[in-house]
């Protein structure tokens, strides 16, 4: 009996062993990602890595830009409508002077990372992923002819110090934050939030949502700077799927557009602007909006004005070819 009872319990303990072993050995070849992907919050004590979670939709393909929006605001010189400078953001837009882009060492520059929502073209993406892991390392928006595109670093790789390169592009990184993909951008050179001369620095910090709804993408900036915006800039705009390729990366080939090269960089003084009440006369609208006073920004200035605003005559010739504005001219003499 008693060696019966010991053959039994030897048995016993030699299957514990086997179930274990085959066990463990089930969850090394499934790999980390499967351990992550657990949904019994009790399963683990350490939160899953977004970095190697699996996408939320499928990001990559050609986006182009939806035709019943235009949110360039580069139509007149001086508007700041919706914007909320500091006295110093708007100075120096009001001393912007479009003519430098004429310039030859300026004409391939190109615009920050702004210039995603804020130009005319439309988004390739393509994704880039670890050869031996297969996990996704990165994004990639392809640029165009003036802008140098960007990368969303997926990888969960660390910032760099803040006295590291500053690029038009900047330094961005990326994580999915439910249906969602969520970046945040640093390390930009100084630029524009707008064509139009309204200044970024290089302490400006911007924020990304992408969203998808079947083939519609939707792409969400916001864009904080403690020298020049008092407020966020927050600007959504909308993309669709392409069925077509889309590719806009024709080089940029300077030339002469009437400034030779090492001449004066062309600007204004911000109090001769001769732009500054064009946009003011034609709307009739108050100075402080135009030129971006923070009050402007909130639904109770318009209850403010309500009394004394007078509307502008109805278009009657040229009626929306100014863009994102139209202007109101009247009868061509």
């Amino acid at each position: 009996m008693l060696i019966d009872l010991v053959t039994r319990r030897s048995v016993l303990a030699l299957l514990i062993a086997v179930l274990g072993t085959i066990a463990a050995f089930a969850q090394d070849t499934a790999g980390p990602q499967s351990r992550t992907r657990s949904t019994d919050p009790q399963s683990s004590t350490q939160p899953a890595d977004p970095a190697v979670l699996p996408s939320q939709f499928e990001f990559t393909g050609s986006w182009g830009p939806l035709a019943t929006e235009d949110v360039q605001n580069d139509s007149v010189p001086v508007d700041y409508l919706g914007l909320a400078l500091t006295d110093e953001g708007r100075t120096r837009a009001l001393s912007y002077d479009e003519s430098q882009k004429s310039m030859i060492e300026r004409q391939c520059q190109g615009w920050g990372a702004a210039y995603a929502v804020l130009g005319p073209f439309g988004l390739r993406i393509s994704s880039q992923s670890d050869p031996t892991t297969k996990r996704l390392v990165s994004y990639t928006i392809d640029a165009w002819e003036d802008w140098m595109g960007m990368t969303i670093w997926m990888d969960g790789r660390p910032r760099p110090s803040e006295h590291a390169l500053h690029t038009q592009a900047g330094f961005t990184t990326g994580r999915w934050e439910g249906g969602a993909l969520a970046a945040h951008t640093t390390h930009m050179k100084a630029g524009f939030i707008r064509k139009t001369g309204v200044p970024l620095s290089d302490q400006a910090t911007i924020d990304w949502r992408f969203f998808r709804h079947d083939n519609v993408l939707t792409v969400l900036m916001v864009a904080r700077d403690p020298i020049y915006l008092v407020e966020p800039e927050i600007i959504s705009k909308g993309f669709r799927l392409s069925q077509t390729p889309l590719d806009f990366r024709d080089p940029c080939v300077p030339g002469f557009e009437g400034r030779e090269p090492g001449t004066a960089v062309p600007h204004l003084a911000p109090e001769e602007n001769p732009f500054l009440d064009e946009f003011i006369k034609l709307y009739h609208l108050p100075r402080e909006a135009v030129l971006g006073y923070r009050e402007t920004l909130y639904p109770e200035y318009r209850k403010k004005i309500k009394d004394t605003y007078v509307s502008p005559p109805p278009c009657t010739e040229d009626c929306g070819v100014a863009g994102n504005f139209v202007r109101r001219r009247g009868p061509t003499p």
